[in-house]
This record gives structure tokens, C-alpha cells and sequence, in this order.
């Protein structure tokens, strides 16, 4: 089974025309019979209509045209043929194109079958005259065709009885791909759906067969039966191809339409057509609203750029440009580029950055799997890549599933003190799927390995497999136990050793309801789920903010001396760097600032005041395009910054500017707690937010303005999300009172919107 047979059919149904035409007695300069549509490609399923024209000069009789036409079709009706007709002169061919969506595609894909080959000809010119001529309102007149079709059908890939035709997809796509692609207004890389469209048609043509009928739906119970003539190990394997294909074409199609509506967009002049780029960082950047990687990077010298292009992307909502994903698919697969084990730290924030950017996140991973570069980076993807979950209360296969299940992670990341954790957590509970084991033990194991090759440390390693092994853990308790029984509150405190951990736990149940479904994830679950939550915080005596740090017995003595000290040590991806500074007010915005204009990405910094200086630790990536960093140069930026704070944030609201030109995607709002008594004798500030530029420097901008001091600072970067600590007094020391946190929060809530 395959083309072979489906142009055979097609070959049938030429020989039974042209017999027919030739007893009909016809005139060969008069008439011809054209195939058009599915026949006129020569792809015939058992079940599909003989799609014809029948096309004449306009030169004979009305009742000698209406014989000739009979004495074809007639015997065709008598056999059970279905056919699907028209008769038509040139003309009239040229009208009903002009008006008529249909038909234009159906006549992309004519040819002759019998008759004077002139007459098909001229059509078949006419035909693609007119699809190039009028193609920006033909094409808007495809898509918003498409549109429609698949609000009405839905997503071949995730249906459990997908229509292999109509649906998002299915083959009905591929010609729409095809018929963009002979409107010459974009170059189309058609042979990356052949294997696809292969797949489809044959499934098709099986389920004609073993249904004797020449329906597209895939039913339930007809899967068993299509499998076992195409000779698949069971409808769960031939659900995956079945899937896979579909996201293959979806992902051409998608990409197509998203090129064709920016090309030329970007131009910087009317006559040359220069496209205007931005640069993002070294060797990536937005051209034609796309991210792109410059054609002459080097993937062996820097293997991260993958990643770091992907993150960026979905952190813009832009996609991945098809050019630049095929030399990186490219060059991972004759094994250059390949990311070192473990991952440095700029490859696993940029892994978090990707899987944090909500739904921008899902084109871009698409992508990443459809171009195969995500097995490069994550080979234990490919086990549950397009595997079917045959059940009413999934949506989709395992791999889509954990992907929605991030997309609901990132709008809860302002939960939790942990987004990383809990990011990568979402996008792998289910990796322990595709066998008969229990996949939640199965996970557990599995992830282990994982986590530690893209370099998460071991006590966070033990958190991931926690969270994937009693991912199912609060729900099915909620719903299944007396929550007034204290034996089943302390089930699950035995199992969950913090708070820090309870929190992640009950995000990713929120994220796995959610992406699963209504019909899994109801209000009423939801609410026991939270019950059940708060009755473990109560047995659970910990808390979740940041302790401050304690400086060492040299950093002690360096703060007793008075001076600016500068220490930087040079780890490879980043530096580690030691600043102990005489202590004034609005510090730790001027040192922000300061690393920000050095193009320096702090990751985490440490911050204590004492003896009338500030210690502080930094961990910060350099920008691909920062200049070296040396101690002299640090020392001096930071001197003249303490010297002249208004400067330096001129400088700073220069590069905010500049970072407010690129496009940005929805955020959660950010989160603003103060606690008065979780510390003697300071009041605690804690900020979780979004990551943008200078957002230290804004932090700090306005606690100086609060008039109040920071005595301790934590800071953490994960992936694309921040969460600061602040321990801050008022300017003569102590606590601040209850009205004065709050002005201040609501002050900083303000500024970071």
C-alpha cells in the first residue's frame, strides 16, 4: 500500500474516462476531460470521487454537448463510481475561479486526462495566473479558510477519532500548502511534510479498506483494525505515527503563514529592501520579526547558542527562524555543538527561560522537536515524543501534555520560591510513561540522570524526583481521604519534607489539573487540593525566606578598612565576583546599575552590611558582547558611579529604552511580601517577579526613595525569574512598622508594573 496503488487507481480511472469518451463519440479538438483535485495529483483513495472537468470550446450545440456528457457519466453512475463534476468552456472555467475558492485550488492540480490537450492547458495557465496575480487576496481568503476549518474539526494530532483529511493537519493542509507554495509569494520547504503526507495517505486508504467506506474519521474502534492491516504493533503505535505526521504539517503550515505575513516587513529602505536587524546579543538577533542566528557562528565554540536563541525567542514571543534551525539541527547531528555534561549554568538558565515563557513557549519547542534538535539536548524525549494517550480525559499525547502542563507552570511561578524547580519539574512529570511500570516510579528514576546532566545541584536533584514521583500524590489524597482524619494530613507531611516543597507540589498538581482538563481539573477538586494543603502547613514547622548570609573572617576585616575592594574570579561561563564597599544609601541600586552597564546578567548576589561597609557576592554571565572584565575596570566604573548617581542612571534608562523596543510576552504580575517577624530587627522584603534589564537597579531606585535602608540583600535568577530578599531598617535602624511596609511594597509594586 502506498503511492504505487494510489496513482494505480488513478490510472484505472484515466482508462475507464478515455474509453468512455472515446464511445461517446466526442470530438478530440472540441472536448477534454481534465482531472482536477485529489485525482488530478494522482492520489486516489478507494473511497475517493473521480474530481473531473469536463471542458469544451463553446462551439457545440446545447443538446449535442448534453449527450456527449451523459453518455460519459452515465456508465459511471450505473458502476457505483462517485464523481464529483463540472462542464465548462475556458471562460466559464475563469469565472467560477475568480469567485470561487474551491475551485482555483481544485484546478492548481489539473491535468489532462483525454480530449485536446489545449483546452487543459490554457485552463491550467489561466488558473495559475490567477493565483498569483490575485494572490494576497487569495491567500487571505486560504487562511481565514483554515481558520474556520479548524475551530469546526480541531487538532488531528490530539483527537481521539481525528478526521485525516478535514482536521488541523491532515491532508487537506498539505494541498493548502502546496497551492501557498504555487502563489510563487514564499519559498516553501514542501519536501519536509513528504514523509508526513505518506503516513496520512496511507492511513486513509487502510481505513477505506477495513471500513468498506469512504469516511476520514478514524474511529475508536476501527483503530484496532487500520493498525493491523498496516502492520503496526497496536493503535497506540499507529496514534503516535498518526500524530506525529500531523504536527509535522502543522508546523509547516504554521511557520509558512508566519513568514508570509513578515516578509518584507522589516525593510529599512523603499528601493533596496535592506532588512533591518536588532541585535539581541552575540550572533543572535530579530530580523523580519524573527530570531535568528548569524550564518557565521560557530556552534563548536559556543554550544549554548542554541538554547540561549531558543530562550530568547520565547521570551519575545518571536519564532525561531526555519534557516537558522536547520544549521543547528545540521551541525548537533554530525556532532558539533553538542552542550558539555553537565550543562554550565548559561545553558540550564536558558533551558528555564524557554520552559517559563507560557505559551510562546509551545512554537518554539514544537519547533525544536519537529527540526529533531531537542533529542540532541534531551535524547529521553524521544521515548514519550507523540505517544498516545487514549483516554477521555486527556487532550493530547504525553509530550504535548507536559508541554501544556509548563505552559500552566509559568502562570504560577509567582507561588513559589523555587519557578526553576518548579518549570522543570512541569515539563517532566510524565517522562516515566510509554510502559507497563507505574510511570510515576519510573519517572523518578529516569529524571534523576537528567537533572544532574543539566547541571541542577544534588539537593535539588532529590526535590525533582520527589516532585515527579507524588506528582499524583495531592490530588489523589484530596479526593480520596478524609481530610479531618490526621492520619491523612500526616501521610502527606511525611512525605513532603518542607514548605519550599509543599508549594512546588501544589503548583504542579495546579498545572497538571490544568492542562489535562475540565473534565479532570474541577473547581471542586481544586478546592480540596487546597484544603488539603493548608491543613500540611500547619504540620510543617519551616519557613521559605531566605535566611541572610554571614561574611567570612577576611571579608570582616576588609569591611573594617574602609575601602572599595574588588575581587573577580573568572569560572568559565561566569564570574564569581567580591565587592566590599563603604556603605551608603542606595548601594545596591549603584552596583546593579554598574554590572548592568557592563553587560554583566546577575544570576544571584549576596549582600550584608556591617562596620559601616557592604560585602557583597556576586554571580553574574557575561553578555556575549561585554568587554572584559578586570578588577581595574570594575573599580573604576564603580567609583565613578558613587561619585555621580545621576549619570549613571541616564545611562542605565538608555538601555531600558532600548529593551523596550523589542516585543515582550504576558507575565504574571509581580508579588510583593513584606513579613515583620520573621527577623529581630529588620523588616523583610520579598519581591518575586519577571527578569528584565536594570530590574535590580529599579528595585533598589526605589527602596532609596522609600528613604529606608537595606542592611542584607539575597538575590536569585532563575531562568527568566527573579525572586529578591530584602532585610531593610529605617534609616536609623529598626524594624519598620506595619504602615511603612506597606508603603513601601505598594510603592515597589507600583514601580515594577
Amino acid at each position: 500500500m502506498g503511492t504505487r496503488e494510489r496513482r494505480a487507481r488513478s490510472n484505472e480511472g484515466d482508462l475507464l474516462l478515455s474509453s468512455l469518451f472515446t464511445e461517446s463519440g466526442a470530438k478530440a479538438h472540441e472536448v477534454a476531460i481534465a482531472a482536477v483535485g485529489g485525482f488530478g495529483r494522482g492520489e486516489l483513495s478507494p473511497g475517493s470521487d473521480l474530481d473531473i472537468v469536463i471542458l469544451h470550446s463553446g462551439s457545440l450545440p446545447e443538446k449535442e454537448l448534453s449527450d456527449l456528457v451523459n453518455k460519459i457519466l452515465y456508465p459511471l453512475w450505473d458502476k457505483n463510481i462517485k464523481i464529483d463534476h463540472s462542464v465548462r468552456t475556458r471562460s466559464e472555467v475563469r469565472e467560477a475561479a475568480e469567485t470561487d475558492l474551491k475551485v482555483v485550488l481544485g484546478l492548481l492540480d489539473i491535468r489532462l486526462v483525454c480530449g485536446n490537450p489545449d483546452l487543459v492547458a490554457a485552463v491550467q495557465v489561466d488558473a495559475i495566473d490567477e493565483w498569483r496575480k490575485n494572490s494576497k487576496r487569495r491567500l487571505a481568503e486560504l487562511e481565514q479558510s483554515l481558520t474556520e476549518r479548524h475551530q469546526r474539526v480541531g487538532e488531528l494530532a490530539y483527537l481521539l477519532e481525528p478526521d485525516l483529511k478535514e482536521a488541523r493537519g491532515g491532508l487537506r493542509d498539505i494541498t493548502a500548502i502546496r497551492a501557498i507554495s504555487k502563489s510563487a509569494s514564499i519559498s516553501i520547504p514542501i519536501e519536509k511534510v513528504s514523509f508526513a503526507e505518506s503516513i496520512l495517505a496511507n492511513v486513509r486508504e487502510a481505513l477505506h479498506i477495513v471500513s468498506g467506506r469512504d469516511k476520514d474519521k478514524l474511529l475508536f474502534q476501527e483503530q484496532d483494525k487500520v493498525a493491523e492491516y498496516l502492520e503496526y504493533a497496536d493503535a497506540d503505535a499507529l496514534m503516535s505515527d498518526v500524530a506525529q505526521a500531523a504536527r509535522s504539517v502543522d508546523y509547516l503550515l504554521d511557520s509558512t503563514w508566519y513568514r508570509y505575513a513578515h516578509k518584507d516587513k522589516d525593510g529599512a529602505g523603499r528601493f533596496f529592501k535592506k532588512v533591518r536587524s536588532t541585535t539581541l546579543s552575540r550572533d543572535i538577533s530579530v530580523a523580519n520579526k524573527e530570531v535568528v542566528i548569524d550564518p557565521n557562528s560557530d556552534f563548536a565554540l559556543d554550544p549554548v547558542i542554541g538554547l540561549r536563541a531558543a530562550a530568547s525567542a520565547a521570551q519575545l514571543g518571536l519564532p525561531l527562524s526555519m534557516d537558522s534551525l536547520a544549521r543547528l539541527a545540521q551541525s548537533l547531528s554530525e556532532g558539533v555543538g553538542q552542550l558539555p555534561t553537565p550543562w554550565p549554568r548559561e545553558a540550564r538558565e536558558s533551558l528555564i527561560s524557554l520552559i517559563g515563557a507560557g505559551n510562546a513557549m509551545v512554537q518554539i519547542f514544537e519547533a525544536l522537536d519537529q527540526e529533531e534538535i531537542i533529542f540532541h539536548w534531551i535524547p529521553e524525549w524521544k521515548s514519550v515524543r507523540s505517544l498516545p494517550q487514549r483516554n477521555v480525559l486527556h487532550r493530547h499525547t504525553v509530550d504535548r501534555h507536559m508541554v501544556e502542563t509548563a505552559v500552566q507552570a509559568a502562570a504560577l511561578t509567582r507561588q513559589v520560591h523555587r519557578p526553576d524547580l518548579l518549570l522543570f519539574s512541569a515539563l517532566f512529570h510524565d517522562i516515566g510513561k510509554g510502559t507497563q511500570e507505574d510511570h510515576s516510579e519510573r519517572g523518578e528514576r529516569l529524571i534523576e540522570p537528567l537533572a544532574q546532566r543539566i547541571g541542577f545541584s544534588q539537593p535539588d536533584v532529590e526535590t525533582i524526583k520527589l516532585l515527579v514521583k507524588h506528582h499524583l500524590l495531592l490530588s489523589a489524597t484530596a479526593t480520596r481521604r478524609d481530610l479531618d482524619d490526621r492520619a491523612t494530613i500526616t501521610s502527606v507531611a511525611d512525605v513532603i519534607p518542607d514548605l519550599q516543597t509543599l508549594e512546588l507540589l501544589h503548583a504542579l498538581s495546579i498545572a497538571d489539573g490544568e492542562a489535562t482538563g475540565r473534565a479532570a481539573w474541577t473547581e471542586w477538586k481544586a478546592s480540596l487540593v487546597s484544603e488539603l494543603v493548608t491543613k500540611v502547613e500547619l504540620a510543617i514547622t519551616d519557613n521559605t525566606v531566605a535566611q541572610q548570609p554571614e561574611p567570612s573572617d577576611a571579608q570582616r576585616a576588609k569591611a573594617e578598612a574602609g575601602e572599595l575592594s574588588v575581587a573577580i574570579d573568572n569560572r568559565g561561563s561566569v564570574y564569581a565576583i567580591e565587592i566590599v564597599v563603604p556603605d551608603s544609601t542606595g548601594l545596591l541600586s549603584t552596583v546593579a546599575g554598574v554590572l548592568n552597564l557592563l553587560r554583566l546578567d546577575v544570576r544571584s548576589a549576596r549582600t550584608k552590611s556591617l562596620s559601616g561597609a557592604a560585602v557583597m557576592e556576586w554571580i553574574v554571565i557575561p553578555d556575549p558582547n561585554a568587554p572584559e572584565l578586570t578588577n581595574k575596570v570594575l573599580h573604576d566604573e564603580l567609583s565613578r558611579a558613587l561619585s555621580s548617581k545621576s549619570s549613571l542612571k541616564e545611562r542605565i534608562q538608555e538601555r531600558i529604552d532600548a529593551y523596550a523596543q523589542l516585543p515582550s510576552i504576558p507575565v504574571p504580575e509581580p508579588v510583593v511580601d513584606t513579613f515583620m517577624d520573621a527577623a529581630t530587627d529588620a523588616t523583610i522584603i520579598e519581591v518575586r517577579s519577571h527578569d528584565r534589564p536594570a530590574l535590580l537597579f529599579g528595585i533598589g531606585d526605589s527602596i532609596m526613595r522609600s528613604n529606608i535602608d537595606i542592611r542584607s540583600a539575597i538575590v536569585t535568577t532563575l531562568g527568566a525569574e527573579a525572586i529578591d530578599t530584602l532585610y531593610v531598617t529605617e534609616i536609623g535602624g529598626g524594624p519598620l512598622t506595619p504602615e511603612r511596609a506597606e508603603e513601601v511594597a505598594t510603592r515597589l509594586r507600583t514601580a515594577l508594573k
